[in-house]
């Protein structure tokens, strides 16, 4: 089942041949509202000889047209990320934006060396690095709450296969790791899951979007619902996906067949969700938050 339906026929952002750093692929973008309109960073790939990631800042009044930096905003200066800053998700908590991130500390798919770092800003011009901050895990699609609950920082991050949640004093050091979703056997989440965009506060529960993957590696979005006061409590989880690979610039690129979000803004009753369409391009999908909420409870 599809709740989303495009915003336009085709991607919202492509690369841009005359820009170097974003030649040949931009895609998993992390969105927010800041000063009344709707900021995202997004992944930008060069050369694929390399392929080392950078973030781009793209700015909208409306949500569907965008317009680009003309130079990268957040590139790798640090050792553990040398090979790479990907897949930004992006947090308002206590005056500033966290971005988490997959730092490469090793070169793009060699399966190893990628970490959760964290980064925040105030301007999405000046950015401070905070490091990596789950060390001891091999780690990927890591979300902050946008408040603390029960005193504390609340993560969920993806070890493979499963989505684990953590909990922080400071936002740097992370404990009580444990799993809070699995994927579901011969369904399409049945070989890995990991969180989407930062989860929603709503009276039902916390949202999260999250991706799933079958043995075809197709890339799916789904939804499920969290305890408020507990979060590690799963209440809900519909059968059914909310976004699939349909158009032809979703099942064409570097890696076909996926959509992959990690920017999710809510704006004048509806969600919209910005994702990486075939780890090439960024399209744009939208449902009313209504009957996305509708879909979380009961499926």
């Amino acid at each position: 089942m599809e709740l989303f339906e495009r915003a336009s026929e085709g991607p919202i952002l492509a690369p841009r041949e005359e820009v170097p750093w974003e030649r040949k692929a931009v895609f998993n973008p992390g969105a927010v509202m800041y000063r009344g309109k709707i900021y995202m960073l997004y992944r930008a790939v060069g050369e694929y000889e390399r392929y080392i990631s950078r973030l781009g800042l793209a700015v909208s009044d409306d949500g569907v047209h965008f317009e680009r930096s003309a130079e990268p905003v957040f590139e790798p200066g640090e050792p553990y990320e040398r090979f790479g800053c990907e897949d930004p998700r992006i947090t308002p908590l206590e005056g500033r934006f966290y971005i988490t991130y997959t730092a490469l500390s090793a070169r793009a798919f060699s399966e190893r060396g990628n970490y959760v770092a964290l980064a925040s800003t105030t301007d999405f011009r000046n950015f401070e690095k905070h490091g990596v901050i789950l060390p001891e895990f091999e780690d990927k699609d890591a979300v902050i709450f946008p408040e603390k609950i029960g005193g504390r920082y609340v993560m969920f991050h993806r070890i493979v296969p499963d989505i684990w949640i953590a909990y922080s004093d400071d936002l740097i050091h992370w404990y009580g790791h444990r799993i809070v979703m699995r994927p579901r056997p011969r369904l399409w989440d049945s070989v890995k899951i990991g969180a989407g965009p930062p989860p929603v506060r709503t009276e039902e529960g916390w949202l999260l979007f999250y991706h799933g993957v079958d043995k075809a590696r197709v890339y799916r979005m789904g939804v499920a619902l969290f305890d408020l006061e507990d979060p590690s409590r799963l209440i809900s989880r519909p059968l059914e996906f909310v976004l699939e690979p349909r158009e032809e610039w979703e099942r064409e690129g570097d890696i076909p067949w996926v959509v992959f979000a990690c920017g999710l803004v809510e704006r004048e009753g509806k969600f919209l969700l910005y994702y990486g369409a075939a780890d090439k391009v960024i399209g744009l999908a939208m449902a009313p938050a209504k009957e996305v909420m509708d879909f979380a409870r009961y499926g």
